[in-house]
């Protein structure tokens, strides 16, 4: 089941995302007996080295359930759930989950470059040192989340709900954030040239080393002109 947060007004107090509470033991999952498949449960298993792309599934959940090195590229899920989840070195390039939702997980050291992650919520989640180029999160909710180090470049957050979000040291180049939601939003020492939409961004919280680059393109987007005042 989906799990929605409701659409916030106003700054919210920063909360740090609540840890994974993993299992005290895993069993090991094998590519023959845990492929994907429809409203299928995966409880307290380890998903090491196993090849799982380009499958698909509606209605799949994951609880407290570890993966690394595993391949889940190009497959497609509806309505799946992630839930006390750990990811480290998994590629999630080119996944497309549609209304599904990450509750208590973190994932690190993973490809997630062309990730679709629409309609759905992240809540409680830390992503750290992941590549997330051309990852698109449109009209997700998100909830106490972190992005650390992340490779965000061109990703796509349009009409997403990003107050509950924090993004430290990550590279937002040419990001889109139009119609979002990001009161209460933070980000420091992030690189945020040529980013679309910047006119949404009304309560979100900046380091002051960050605005140079949002300044320009901030002008931009109200078409003010900037020029250099010299003596000859």
């Amino acid at each position: 089941m989906t799990v929605r947060s409701s659409r916030r007004s106003g700054g919210a107090r920063w909360r740090a995302p609540v840890k994974p509470r993993p299992p005290s033991s895993l069993d090991l999952a094998t590519a023959d007996d845990h492929a994907l498949g429809d409203e299928a449960t995966f409880r307290r298993l380890g998903f090491f080295d196993l090849d799982m792309s380009a499958q698909s599934a509606d209605g799949v959940e994951f609880e407290q359930c570890r993966f690394r090195g595993s391949d889940l590229s190009g497959g497609h899920l509806d309505g799946g759930t992630f839930t006390d989840c750990l990811f480290e070195r998994t590629n999630l390039a080119n996944l497309r989950a549609e209304k599904s939702s990450m509750l208590r997980a973190r994932l690190s050291a993973s490809r997630m470059t062309g990730l679709h992650w629409i309609n759905g919520a992240v809540r409680d989640v830390t992503v750290s040192e992941c590549r997330l180029d051309l990852s698109s999160w449109r009209f997700t909710d998100f909830a106490s989340v972190v992005f650390e180090g992340c490779n965000l470049t061109q990703a796509d957050f349009q009409n997403a709900d990003l107050s509950g979000v924090r993004f430290t040291n990550c590279d937002l180049t040419a990001a889109q954030f139009s119609q979002a939601t990001m009161a209460g939003t933070r980000f420091a020492n992030c690189n945020l040239a040529g980013i679309g939409g910047v006119t949404s961004m009304s309560g979100a919280v900046i380091a002051h080393q960050d605005l140079i680059a949002l300044s320009y393109t901030l002008a931009a987007a109200l078409d003010i002109q900037i020029e250099d005042v010299g003596g000859e």
